[in-house]
């Protein structure tokens, strides 16, 4: 199977009014309002299922299962995106800390952070929550792909 190209062609933009007509509670809180979840309250926390998460606010790909490992720090955790252009990364100085952000390019939506404390080869750890994130199994996405050939 041939991988996809996942390029971000147009930037999404919407009122609160908006975000909060199609997100959760919890979703809004953490993509708009850059919330973080209770560390090991995630549903993908220790979620190991092969196939893609992609933005909760926007359905862009972000990570394959294939990069996720247990971290044992309480949040989802991936050593590479799928494709390094559905990411921003932004300076982030809140509550009195140094980190980097990790945004999805597309909507702006607020993921969780990347450190340097990953492992080989990228020695990377997105560090993301899981509410920012859904799933689709391998089977899903290829039954997804045969409806669009038909």
């Amino acid at each position: 199977m041939q991988k996809k190209e996942n390029t971000v062609t147009e930037k999404i933009f919407k009122s609160d009014e908006e975000w909060k007509e199609i997100l959760t509670d919890e979703q809004y809180r953490i993509l708009r309002e850059k919330g973080t979840e209770r560390p090991g309250t995630g549903l993908y926390d220790q979620f190991f299922v092969k196939g893609r998460y992609y933005c909760a606010g926007c359905g862009l790909e972000l990570f394959e299962s294939r990069s996720k490992f247990d971290a044992g720090c309480g949040w989802p955790s991936f050593s590479i995106p799928s494709e390094k252009s559905s990411i921003n990364e932004n300076r982030d100085v809140s509550y009195g800390m140094v980190r980097t952000e990790v945004v999805c390019s597309r909507c702006d939506g607020h993921l969780g952070h990347v450190f340097n404390d990953g492992p080989p080869p990228t020695g990377l750890r997105y560090c993301i929550n899981s509410a920012s994130l859904v799933f689709k199994s391998e089977e899903e996405i290829k039954k997804e792909e045969n409806q669009t050939v038909k």
